[in-house]
């Protein structure tokens, strides 16, 4: 019998996670998978707990690795090794529902054979657990099998390779740097003739942000800026790019001010070049006749495609002054 589901999952363990990551695959209801625990030679990869792991469950094959070559390297060994019919990248900080594979066990049965089954998440963070940012697209999608063209909201959604099963042999590979799954998971979902969702939360990460802290040698914050380019270059080439060229340049937006506002995330001193980066993609990938959305957030849209960084900064001193003042009240 085919293995369904195979779980590629580098090692890197900075937190200490790795083992309640391993604990809650193993524990799941449904049986038909396997793990592939990639270890490289970073000091941040535990052999021993790999090791352990390995001879505990059959379940878990461990690829060993002779350098430090980062996420996106490491999750590219892993699916070279993966016999599943779909591939899920996890990493170490991340938890699954006990029937999280039952349940997407079962969705596969209603769909058939699908290129990306895409389901929820949510984040648990400092004793609070935040929603994921696709869950109303998920819940609009419906029970049918679709497509991006079909429902561009899809390709709009947070691009995280932990929160779908990719069908084997489709995925492309991950790249060098930070962020490496933005273009994979674009790429995936441009190229996919058959897509399902699953409208609940089945894994949660427990990090403050989605971005992986660990990259391939020499990985910066800088690096967001290449993957979108690779993404819009894949869209660039498809017949729907008319169509779904607004929902990519929202999400690239979105992105580029999530990063930015995100405290400690882009060193002070680079700020400046940062915002500047961004503000050039904005104007250099924005669509024709493009409608900013409404509120703050537009108004943030508006000061990036200026250029305007005083000015932003001006404006998120002024909000976080407001926050404090009715907060004390």
């Amino acid at each position: 019998m085919a293995t369904l589901i195979s779980v590629v999952l580098p090692a890197h363990d900075r937190n200490g996670q790795l083992k309640e990551c391993l604990d809650a695959l193993l524990a799941q209801s449904f049986r038909d998978f396997e793990i592939v625990l990639v270890v490289d030679t970073s000091p941040d990869c535990p052999e021993r707990v790999a090791e352990a792991y390995g001879m505990r469950d059959p379940r878990v094959s461990v690829l060993r690795l002779n350098a430090a070559v980062g996420i996106g390297r490491a999750r590219n060994a892993g699916a070279a090794r993966a016999t599943g019919d779909y591939l899920l990248f996890l990493d170490s900080d991340h938890l699954l529902d006990e029937d999280a594979f039952a349940a997407l066990a079962e969705r596969l049965e209603e769909t058939g054979e699908v290129d990306v089954l895409q389901f929820g998440h949510n984040r648990f963070y400092r004793d609070k657990v935040w929603p994921g940012g696709a869950e109303q697209v998920l819940a609009e999608a419906g029970p049918e099998v679709t497509t991006a063209a079909e429902r561009p909201a899809l390709l709009g959604t947070p691009p995280l390779v932990w929160d779908r099963l990719l069908r084997r042999g489709t995925v492309p590979a991950f790249p060098d740097g930070h962020y490496d799954e933005i273009p994979v998971v674009h790429a995936a979902m441009l190229a996919a003739r058959r897509v399902a969702v699953l409208p609940r939360e089945c894994v949660t990460i427990r990090r403050r942000h989605t971005l992986n802290p660990v990259g391939s040698p020499g990985a910066s914050q800088f690096d967001l800026f290449e993957q979108y380019a690779r993404s819009f270059e894949l869209l660039a080439g498809s017949p729907d790019a008319t169509a779904l060229w607004p929902q990519l340049f929202t999400r690239m937006v979105r992105h580029y001010l999530f990063v930015f506002d995100l405290g400690g995330c882009v060193d002070r001193s680079e700020r400046p070049q940062f915002f500047q980066r961004a503000s050039e993609h904005y104007r250099g990938y924005q669509p024709e006749g493009y409608r900013r959305p409404d509120g703050r957030e537009g108004v943030k849209f508006s000061l990036l495609s200026s250029g305007a960084y005083a000015a932003f900064e001006v404006a998120k001193l002024s909000h976080i002054a407001r926050g404090a003042v009715t907060g004390r009240r």
